[in-house]
């Protein structure tokens, strides 16, 4: 091949190796497969595959790093054997809305030993005797199915959490300044207001980097 072609060809591979989350929903898939969702997507963490028409996820590749995976609204119906091989560290799965009808067919899931939330929502498999139990039963890694713990307790709302954290922070920053209006005068405000500023300025520089999120149609991928 020739230098460009080599040139383009490790300039794709360094853009893989830099998605952390990739959304392909209602991206329709071929026989199984969704084009250019390949192995080179090294440091995935979480893939969202919404209603792209799957009925296996046999021919997923391998994605050793993958934590959450969004397969709902397909129609998948059995062969999950594959998962524990591709996803070893696999930690949410969401087959919300797939044809799965035994419980039975989540045996393979017993290898997924990083498993700790599972949804089911709208699978014919919910309206089984003793569900829950049974697939607790199942698969005792399992912390959360369907957002509720063994002991009917809600999952933990991560947007939520993260919110209430800010919110605090932002009463307090409220609570000092009418304090220090208090106590110095409006020289001694101003230059402590350029000092938060600045302060504001370090924290953005050193934060942490973004992960890279891709919200990309499969004809882009190739």
């Amino acid at each position: 091949s020739s230098p460009e072609n080599l040139e383009h060809s490790l300039s794709l591979s360094f853009c893989h190796s830099q998605v952390r989350e990739l959304v392909l929903d209602n991206c329709k898939s071929n026989d199984g497969k969704i084009e250019g969702l390949t192995a080179e997507f090294v440091n995935l963490e979480f893939l969202s595959l919404i209603n792209v028409g799957l009925i296996s996820v046999s021919n997923l590749p391998k994605l050793p790093k993958l934590k959450k995976l969004e397969l709902s609204d397909n129609r998948i119906y059995g062969g999950l054997d594959m998962l524990a091989e591709k996803l070893p560290n696999l930690t949410h799965l969401n087959l919300s809305g797939n044809k799965l009808k035994d419980i039975s067919t989540l045996e393979p899931l017993k290898k997924l030993d990083c498993l700790k939330s599972l949804d089911l929502f709208n699978c014919e498999v919910t309206n089984l005797n003793d569900y829950r139990e049974s697939v607790f039963r199942l698969l005792p890694q399992l912390t959360y199915l369907d957002g509720y713990d063994r002991e009917d307790g809600e999952a933990p709302d991560s947007d939520a959490e993260v919110d209430g954290v800010d919110e605090e922070e932002e009463d307090e920053d409220e609570e000092d300044e009418d304090g220090e209006e208090e106590e110095f005068d409006e020289e001694e405000d101003e230059d402590e207001d350029e000092d938060v500023e600045g302060e504001e300025d370090e924290d953005e520089v050193s934060g942490e980097v973004s992960p890279c999120i891709c919200f990309l149609p499969c004809f882009t991928l190739s």
